[in-house]
């Protein structure tokens, strides 16, 4: 499982261009002769090439799908210490981007799947595998691939990215965060315009656009959105009173407690103070956020620019639309001349609809075969482990299944220390070998009790 890994990330599958032909081609070849039923889907672009396998069952329950994306992150290559296509291995752990987010996912859910066509164990339902293009950024996702090719996806319930498997220091885990819901990614454009001209002789301050762009940038560097609670954090931090600290414990139950925005603002505030290690996962669930994460502005030295453009990622909370975000980041700004737009290729009404539908998900429940059964065989791994259901502060190609109601329930599948999470599209990304073993048994172990006869 350790030699997938290393081989998945040898495909330099960064998004752009996020090619993933290679890949699936490679997928195929070790799918087909297990006997699996294999598809793969090319986008128009002709890069983004989704791979599906199928295990067929017997038909009397509905299929269940494991989910991975197979696109990554850039990388800044001198800035590593291996070669990041490598799949190097050393110091028990397996290095290169991907292996965490999210090929060392993809390697664990597929070897689930081919140990149990391995093992030809006999299935009450169909499993599905799928290696997913355009996962980090390109407008043929998985959205794409259910708009055309549903019926090769359509499940009961699926497994996909996202919650941790949380390693306290002294190795052992003690808590699963399993995402039932998670924040809409949205990104916006701002820009500024003003008069332009020579640079030796300068327009009156606060004229320019470069000016005006920084005075509303500054502003929404210190914007924070106000704390509010949607059903599937409240769930979270219910579960997490009986295995929280006292001071913990105390910050959540004032939190629930709250009777209005003020409650609510002053415990948010209280309880991400109180939670050093977990402070910036508490902040980011309790709100919508935003972060500036590009500028441009200008194009020579001694050119004033006519304008000046930022963009602003977001991530929104189930119930938050992006007018209301557009409507939020305008008052932040203060300056009604700034305008702000929704980054889409598409027109940003048609955006805004879109949006606003996904905007209205509902999260997934608990009360299924799929989530009980990862309940079960999470303790056969981590014995003192406890499944939390949460939301997850990013955002995942889960949208294709949670808009037509079927439940994904999302898990980064191996444990994770501060340090792994930090490499995290960062560099020297990593995994640690012991900890994607232990991950392949508490899926393989999960599949197979939900899939078998």
């Amino acid at each position: 499982m350790v030699a997938l890994l290393k081989k998945l990330i040898a495909f330099d599958t960064s998004n752009g261009p996020g090619d993933t032909r290679a890949l699936a081609e490679y997928l195929k070849s070790q799918f087909a002769p297990l006997g699996a039923e294999v598809d793969i889907f090319v986008a128009p672009n002709g890069k983004a090439a989704h791979f599906i396998a199928r295990l067929r069952g017997d038909g009397s329950k509905k299929p269940v799908l494991l989910a991975a994306h197979a696109d990554v992150v850039p990388v800044e290559r001198e800035k590593w210490t291996v070669e990041p296509f490598a799949g190097v291995e050393k110091d028990g752990f397996v290095y290169g981007r991907g292996a965490m987010d999210f090929k060392g996912g993809l390697a664990v859910f597929a070897s689930a799947v081919m140990r149990l066509a391995e093992e030809k164990t006999p299935l009450s339902r169909d499993v599905i595998f799928l290696a997913e293009a355009d996962e980090e950024q390109g407008q043929y996702s998985t959205v794409w691939l259910a708009k055309n090719h549903w019926d090769k996806i359509d499940a009961e319930f699926a497994l996909n990215e996202g919650g941790y498997v949380l390693q306290e220091r002294d190795g052992t885990v003690r808590q699963i965060n399993v995402t039932t819901a998670e924040k809409l990614s949205a990104t916006f454009a701002l820009k500024a315009t003003g008069p332009s001209g020579h640079s030796s002789r300068p327009f009156p301050a606060g004229a320019m656009a470069n000016d005006r762009l920084i005075a509303a940038l500054a502003k929404l560097a210190v914007h924070d959105p106000a704390v509010k609670l949607v059903p599937a954090t409240e769930a979270y931090f219910k579960a997490l009173l009986p295995i929280s600290s006292e001071q913990t414990a105390a910050d959540i139950k004032q939190l629930l407690a709250a009777k209005d925005q003020a409650d609510l603002d002053a415990a948010g505030k209280k309880l991400v103070a109180d939670s050093p290690k977990d402070s910036l996962l508490l902040h980011a669930l309790l709100r919508d956020t935003m972060v500036i994460t590009m500028i441009d502005a200008g194009i020579k030295p001694n050119v004033i620019p006519g304008d000046a453009k930022a963009v602003v990622n977001t991530r929104l909370l189930p119930g938050t639309t992006t007018d209301q975000m557009i409507a939020e980041i305008k008052r932040a700004v203060g300056d009604p001349g700034i305008e702000v737009s929704i980054v889409t290729a598409l027109p940003q009404q048609e955006a805004r609809e879109a949006y606003l539908i996904r905007s209205k998900m509902p999260g997934s429940p608990v009360d299924t075969e799929l989530y009980a059964a990862l309940e079960r065989n999470a303790k056969r791994v981590w014995k003192d482990a406890v499944l939390v259901p949460t939301m997850f502060e990013a955002g995942t190609d889960a949208t294709a299944w949670r808009e037509r109601n079927v439940p994904v329930y999302g898990i980064y599948p191996y444990p994770l220390d501060d340090d792994i999470l930090s490499r995290m599209h960062g560099n020297d990304e990593r995994i640690g070998v012991e900890a994607i073993k232990q991950g392949a048994d508490w899926v393989y172990n999960t599949l197979r009790e939900v899939a078998k006869k």
